[in-house]
């Protein structure tokens, strides 16, 4: 009963906010970017809530349950891309635009434009299915008459009705309320966890020893596997930077990132810790519930009821930020670009929530192609690592970069990412290397190869192409 109550409460405090933010909706700078109003303590939860989500509670539990302390070089990818977002914070709220596209179109073309904008839909909504598998899996666990895939269709009417509600300024308040949460939630739990199963000498006597050894059961291209994409997710998310953009100032958007990588740090490494410790004494043939199970069954009522809360709060904060994101996209860089440049306010407010049911719709029927969570989240981090990362990462670092090489950068990111997954699950044969070796190799090799040799075989941009992205 404790967890139905629990749940019950989070579910209506969630809805409380989405309803009070919901009245400050006027306009579309109010729903895109929350007014430019954020300060940097709500960024810094907001950051951390849309980062932490199903990814780490779900497939770095997931990692963590099959090879024990390894898991921590999936999240440790992000940390790495942390240093470098540092550097750019406050110059991508300089920019003061509304998506990554609009950055790329304004160093590039519209042709950069459109397909970052078909690589961001791709990625986002595949980030939002694996939500939505996470969130039925969790309702499933503390109402054991709703299976599974029916969950999911619960979960997603959440997502769906907050998300198109009030955007991003429900999404930073909601996003508030859930990091303080699961911070202080977690904190709390990995000790308990760790006395209830007899300390570390009854873990490391339950596990075996490699999931004590820093590759654990992996091989070293196993491990780059799990951190590259990572790495490449995060410095060129475009959730982050739309928070960049609704920040109130660029010392905010600077502030904002130091917190973030304290609380990451701290925060995924005791995620991971929990999920080992629990796989000492629970077993599940579904390791990525390894975390809502030791809620569930290894924790005191109270505090695992708190903590499944949280974690359910979670999986649907981090759909909300991968919903929004693409349905943003699909309203400004393509709606309001090509299709009805003079749309007034209210047109533009309608179809941004017509967009995020659709895409909503869409995620949920991506749902059903995946089994494994940390095969999806890989997955969705190499489409956008590799195809979108290095021409945003070129804005800001080398101005040598011409916009012919940033198109096709982009192209050969999200299509050999594309291709060679759909080979690997077809038609393994045709592959050129071995079958398991992950996308994220030849989709950077080839994405980072054509944007450095047809930069320097075209060109160099002109001093106005330079401009718009110059710190004003």
């Amino acid at each position: 009963m404790i967890y139905a109550i629990t749940i019950s409460v989070v579910v209506l405090i969630l809805c409380a906010v989405t309803v009070y933010k919901t009245r400050s909706v006027k306009n579309e700078a109010d729903f895109l970017v929350a007014g430019r109003s954020l300060p940097w303590p709500v960024l810094v939860f907001t950051l951390l809530s849309s980062w932490i989500g199903a990814g780490s509670l779900l497939a770095g539990a997931e990692n963590a349950y099959r090879n024990g302390f390894a898991a921590l070089w999936q999240p440790a990818g992000g940390w790495l891309g942390l240093v470098i977002i540092a550097l750019i914070a406050g110059r991508a709220r300089s920019f003061a635009q509304f998506t990554v596209p609009d950055l790329l179109e304004a160093r590039y073309n519209a042709t950069a434009r459109v397909l970052a904008t078909i690589a961001i839909v791709i990625s986002y909504t595949v980030i939002t299915s694996y939500q939505l598998i996470g969130g039925g899996d969790i309702l499933h666990l503390i109402f054991p008459d709703i299976a599974s895939t029916t969950g999911r269709y619960i979960i997603a009417a959440f997502v769906i009705a907050f998300t198109a509600a009030a955007g991003m300024a429900s999404i930073a308040y909601l996003d508030l309320f859930i990091g303080v949460l699961v911070t202080l939630t977690v904190i709390v739990a990995v000790p308990v966890l760790l006395a209830h199963t007899g300390g570390w000498s009854a873990v490391h006597a339950a596990l075996p020893p490699t999931h004590f050894q820093p590759l654990g059961n992996l091989s070293f291209l196993e491990a780059l596997q799990l951190l590259l994409p990572t790495m490449l997710l995060l410095i060129g998310n475009q959730g982050m930077y739309q928070k960049f953009f609704s920040a109130k100032s660029e010392r905010d958007a600077r502030l904002s990132v130091y917190g973030w990588i304290v609380g990451t740090v701290i925060l995924e490494t005791l995620l991971v810790m929990l999920a080992v410790i629990a796989s000492a004494t629970l077993k599940t043939n579904r390791p990525r519930e390894i975390i809502p199970l030791a809620a569930r069954q290894a924790l005191p009522p109270l505090l695992g009821a708190v903590l499944l809360g949280g974690v359910f709060a979670k999986v649907v904060s981090t759909a909300n930020n991968y919903l929004f994101s693409p349905a943003t996209n699909l309203i400004h860089d393509v709606y309001e670009r090509f299709i009805n440049p003079n749309a007034t306010q209210r047109q533009t407010l309608i179809v941004s929530r017509v967009i995020v049911v659709l895409l909503g719709c869409f995620a949920l029927l991506q749902a059903t192609q995946f089994e494994s969570v940390l095969e999806a989240s890989l997955y969705a981090y190499t489409i956008y690592g590799a195809a979108v990362t290095p021409a945003v990462m070129a804005v800001f670092f080398w101005k040598r970069t011409t916009k012919q090489a940033a198109v096709t950068s982009i192209v050969l990111g999200t299509g050999i990412t594309v291709v060679w997954k759909l080979l690997q699950q077809h038609a393994p044969r045709l592959l050129p290397f071995k079958a398991d070796l992950d996308a994220i190799y030849p989709a950077l090799f080839f994405s980072l190869a054509s944007l450095i040799v047809i930069s320097l075989l075209t060109p160099a941009p002109t001093a106005n192409e330079l401009a718009m992205v110059e710190r004003r």
